[in-house]
């Protein structure tokens, strides 16, 4: 597995509420994490860089390799992380209110889970198609689904950045789990919303297929998102699963 990733501040924000990792287990399971936080001062920053280090660090001294028994795994860190954001909120006043957006992929042989909470994303490329693998926890989305809004209208609408389920925040977290099997050359991309919404579907696919390394991929795509006017913080993190090439 080939993996690179890179966070940026953009043009108009003056920290970076990203944070992104990348961990493995006692038994060589693999774990990326993106969160993009949210909150007012510096609550985003500490938010995001809470749930991913401390989760990545419990999945380091972790020894399992079944895919079922780490999704109930990450579940339960989720659960555990968030009360965690919600008493560091509550000890102090310039943190309250803080929260974060997460997005997670775990890697076990040939199955991965995708797990996500708001509106951070996970994108697959295979046989240069792409397809988003998560569904967005948003206000517009919602609105999208029930039929009052059409997906173009969404991504321009004034509320777009109103999330529907955060890490924090809230004493309930619903973190969407899904498991997948891997095909060989199959892309994976992780990223947070100052990518999704300054790059368009076929700039990703078009980037991702293009013949560079993963570190220079991710470079690119942080360059798009910022000619574009990198409104918000970018990250995007790539996973290449090589495996075995089918004989033509």
């Amino acid at each position: 597995m080939e993996v690179a990733y890179q966070t940026d501040v953009g043009q108009q924000r003056q920290n970076n509420q990203d944070y992104v990792g990348f961990y493995t287990n006692q038994r060589g399971v693999q774990f990326a994490v993106v969160a993009d936080g949210m909150g007012g001062h510096l609550g985003g920053d500490v938010a995001s860089e809470m749930a991913v280090s401390h989760i990545g660090h419990e999945f380091e001294k972790t020894d399992d390799t079944d895919i079922e028994a780490m999704v109930k795994w990450l579940i339960f860190e989720l659960q555990r992380e968030n009360q965690h954001i919600l008493a560091k909120a509550n000890q102090y006043d310039d943190l309250s209110g803080m929260g974060t957006t997460l997005v997670a992929v775990l890697i076990s042989g040939t199955h991965y889970l995708v797990a996500n909470i708001g509106d951070s994303r996970v994108y697959r490329l295979r046989r240069n198609t792409l397809r988003q693998l998560t569904e967005d926890h948003s206000l517009v989305n919602e609105l999208v689904k029930q039929g009052e809004l059409t997906a173009e209208a969404a991504k321009h609408h004034p509320q777009k950045n109103i999330i529907t389920r955060t890490l924090g925040v809230s004493q309930e977290v619903d973190a969407d789990v899904t498991i997948y099997e891997f095909e060989p050359d199959d892309y994976l991309l992780l990223c947070t919303d100052g990518l999704t919404n300054m790059v368009d579907d076929d700039q990703l696919q078009q980037t991702l297929m293009a013949e560079m390394t993963l570190e220079e991929k991710c470079a690119a795509l942080i360059q798009k998102a910022n000619e574009a006017g990198g409104m918000d913080n970018i990250t995007a993190l790539i996973l290449h699963h090589e495996g075995e090439v089918p004989t033509p």
